[in-house]
């Protein structure tokens, strides 16, 4: 390795706001089973299946309608 590296030519990543954080979440096994199950039908990962639903989600502002009684 160089003991010196020159980034003055270096630009920032574009993609750098595409990234993902990394979480913990504690789901119940119903729903991991039910999502690995799709996964498994549609050839991808189940947290990636996970995100692209939650993403979903929140691009089309649905909400969740509860009601505690």
């Amino acid at each position: 390795m160089r003991d010196e590296y020159d980034f003055s030519k270096a630009r920032k990543n574009p993609y750098a706001t595409q990234l993902k954080k990394s979480i913990t979440i504690r789901l119940d096994e119903e729903s991991v089973d039910y999502f690995k199950a799709i996964s498994e039908e549609i050839g991808i990962p189940y947290q990636t299946l996970i995100n692209l639903y939650l993403r979903d989600c929140a691009t089309s502002h649905r909400k969740l309608n509860l009601q505690w009684k």
